[in-house]
């Protein structure tokens, strides 16, 4: 624990701001006074603001350099910045943004690294040999489960080489409207799930027969409905145990060959990573995002593929990010995928203000303003390559953005239609989040979570706060572990065997 007798101490992120956060665990009490002669007026909690100066009412308040909100009140120097006193603005207009300027942004090759891997016969390269089990509709989600149970129990331990039998189950299938437009997001997503470079090229769906999303939408091209699909009703099955055991021998023939697969050394240029915040504080955007930052830069470097998301968690920022576009058309695909979540938000009657928790806000973030702009730190520094809609399967190297909405469940998913095949996870709160297709490698925003979750959270950005760890230190520790874990070190998520369900984005109509 931090001594009683720890100096006071803020963080300040930009000159231009006129609050910073509390950086001292458990936070301060009144007449508590700063190196630089401030003095604390009221209890402050840790990450919480303090105001460096008086406020005038309905004067900006900055945090990084940018307007996150407007002043309530009148809110006096060396006081709390509470939530209740910070008036959210508008969302920035798409009219006159910053035109792109990413292609003169120069970063120098960072070559030589390497890990180990499974090439597969598409070019892609995964970091996990898995067979999944896709299903067309959730009607058979329970037979496929029990029909699980026994793969792992009965024919796993014969195939040492195979990592995992995973079931690809979800809510979706039919009770749609199948050929509205919004359709089109959920079945893309599940045509992807399947290509995943973790799954090893080996498809194998189950479906029920009467769906209206029909198995063979979800076939890659090329490949046979008859060899790759079963149907719980097709005629020649007869009664339940013949189902599973129709399902336990696709399998076994899948594992078969995914058995004779083995690590090869690759290059970093072959990763692709996702990257994803959830149960975020005010220290987000000074430790774990900024050095998460850092390492994407790095991978980029490397030639590898890195994929940032959460709509809502950069709506804010979009006027940080259309300068880094590669080219026109990749700002104005960011500016199309930002606008449509717009509309799709007005739809529901609801706006980007929805985004924040509870949580969020308990770890000092006021609003979804200067949430985004410490969520928008984990892109790094590189030119945005290109754009991705929900559900799409990534097809070029660099920093992608990957649209998604916010929630942890239904990006991850969308990462991994994208073709993630690793997963790094910032989080100030702390979450167990897990999936099963590929490792998830989780960074803490504060050394406190990483003492109190050990064996749960595998870096700790926290040091930088302290001042024990430069952001580059710790970029560079992520970066080191990403080639770890991708040539089969185990995350703790991994080791405890946590894993979360898929959540399809379906913003299509339910009949």
């Amino acid at each position: 624990m931090q001594p009683v007798t720890a100096k006071p101490l803020y963080i300040r992120m930009h000159a231009d701001d006129n609050v910073a956060i509390v950086a001292n665990r458990g936070g301060l009490h009144p007449g508590a006074e700063f190196s630089c002669g401030l003095r604390l007026i009221e209890q402050i909690p840790q990450g919480h603001k303090v105001a460096l100066g008086d406020i005038r009412e309905g004067e900006a308040i900055r945090r990084y350099g940018e307007v996150i909100g407007h002043a309530a009140a009148p809110i006096t120097k060396g006081s709390w910045v509470k939530e209740s006193l910070v008036q959210m603005p508008d969302a920035p207009l798409f009219d006159n943004l910053p035109r792109p300027n990413g292609g003169a942004i120069r970063l120098s090759p960072l070559e030589g690294y390497t890990f180990e891997g499974y090439r597969n016969a598409d070019g892609s390269v995964g970091t996990r040999n898995i067979l999944a089990i896709s299903t067309s509709v959730q009607c058979v989600a329970g037979t496929v489960e029990f029909a699980l149970e026994r793969i792992r129990k009965e024919l796993l331990p014969k195939y040492p080489n195979v990592d995992d039998v995973v079931a690809v189950t979800h809510a979706y299938g039919c009770g749609v409207a199948i050929n509205a437009p919004g359709a089109a997001v959920p079945i893309r997503t599940l045509q992807n799930l399947a290509r995943n470079p973790n799954f090893g090229g080996e498809v194998m769906i189950v479906g029920l027969g009467c769906e209206k999303l029909q198995p063979e939408l979800l076939l890659p091209e090329g490949m046979s409905a008859d060899d790759e699909i079963m149907r719980m009703q097709d005629e020649g099955l007869t009664g339940f145990g013949e189902i599973v055991e129709d399902i336990v021998q696709m399998a076994d023939a899948r594992l078969k060959i995914l058995n004779r697969r083995r690590r090869e050394t690759c290059p970093a240029s072959a990763l692709v990573v996702g990257m994803q915040c959830g149960g975020s504080d005010a220290f987000s955007g000074v430790t774990a995002n900024p050095a998460l930052g850092f390492a994407a830069d790095l991978l980029v470097r490397a030639g590898a593929t890195v994929m940032f998301s959460e709509v809502t968690e950069v709506r804010d920022a979009i006027h940080l990010l259309t300068p880094r576009a590669a080219t026109q058309d990749v700002a104005d695909a960011l500016v199309r995928e930002m606008a449509w979540y717009d509309r799709y938000l007005a739809g529901g009657e609801a706006d980007r203000s929805a985004n924040t928790t509870p949580g969020n806000k308990k770890g000092g973030l006021s609003n979804i303003v200067e949430k985004a702009m410490g969520s928008v730190i984990k892109s790094g520094t590189s030119p945005i390559a290109g754009v991705l809609a929900p559900g799409e399967r990534v097809s070029q190297k660099g920093l992608i953005f990957a649209a998604t909405p916010a929630s942890d469940f239904v990006c991850g998913t969308l990462q991994l239609a994208s073709g993630m095949t690793l997963h790094v996870f910032t989080t100030g709160r702390g979450t167990p989040y897990g999936l099963a297709a590929v490792p998830v490698i989780k960074v803490s925003t504060r050394s406190e979570l990483k003492q109190r979750w050990h064996d749960l959270i595998d870096v700790d950005a926290g040091s930088i706060a302290t001042g024990d760890a430069t952001i580059e230190d710790v970029g560079w520790e992520i970066f080191r572990l990403i080639l770890d874990v991708a040539s089969g070190r185990e995350t703790w998520a991994e080791h405890w065997k946590l894993t979360n369900a898929l959540a399809l984005f379906n913003p299509g109509p339910v009949t």
